[in-house]
């Protein structure tokens, strides 16, 4: 008959074994917390649609003062501003991207944006907000994207459950600059 002090030496040597291989494989599969690369967001709505600018693009987000009309440009042209001292040109985008035009209130806003050395000012109907997101979650955009997004569109992604189109600042510029 084994002694009892025996068996109980003999289950904490096995209890440690035990502990030791599972700690030992734990740090083995243990995830590393690598710094995912982000890219920072400017989300705002136009029309009720969540869209969104790449931040380097956005310069400043002004809140919507008067905007003077100037005869003979393009309807997508809103008219100028005084920023300081400096005259900016405001876009127009419900009729760039085909949206429903709706009336500025108080959560209206300018995004100022530049981008391959044009500057302008951008109307947005009201800012969301400015967060960073993983670049991985950027997508390329849906095929099925109205035709008059498709153009100005860098890609989608998700920000609180909500799709979000992506807007390239340079091809809005460019299709004014035309």
């Amino acid at each position: 008959m084994p002694e009892k002090g025996n068996d109980t030496t003999l289950e904490t040597s096995k209890s440690d074994l035990l502990l030791k291989e599972i700690k030992s494989r734990q740090e083995r599969t243990r995830i590393v917390d690598v710094d995912e690369e982000q890219v920072k967001m400017v989300f705002f709505t136009v029309g009720g649609t969540l869209f969104a600018f790449y931040g380097s693009d956005v310069k400043e987000i002004l809140p919507v003062e008067k905007i003077y009309y100037v005869p003979g440009c393009p309807a997508v042209i809103l008219g100028v501003i005084n920023v300081r001292g400096d005259v900016e040109s405001v876009i127009g985008l419900h009729g760039l991207l085909g949206l429903p035009e709706k009336a500025q209130t108080k959560n209206s806003r300018i995004a100022l944006a530049q981008k391959n050395g044009i500057r302008s000012g951008i109307l947005l109907d009201s800012v969301e907000d400015v967060d960073d997101i993983p670049v991985r979650s950027i997508a390329p955009p849906i095929s099925t994207l109205d035709k008059n997004t498709k153009e100005f569109v860098a890609g989608e992604t998700t920000y609180k459950n909500r799709n979000v189109t992506i807007l390239d600042v340079g091809k809005l510029f460019s299709r004014i600059s035309i």
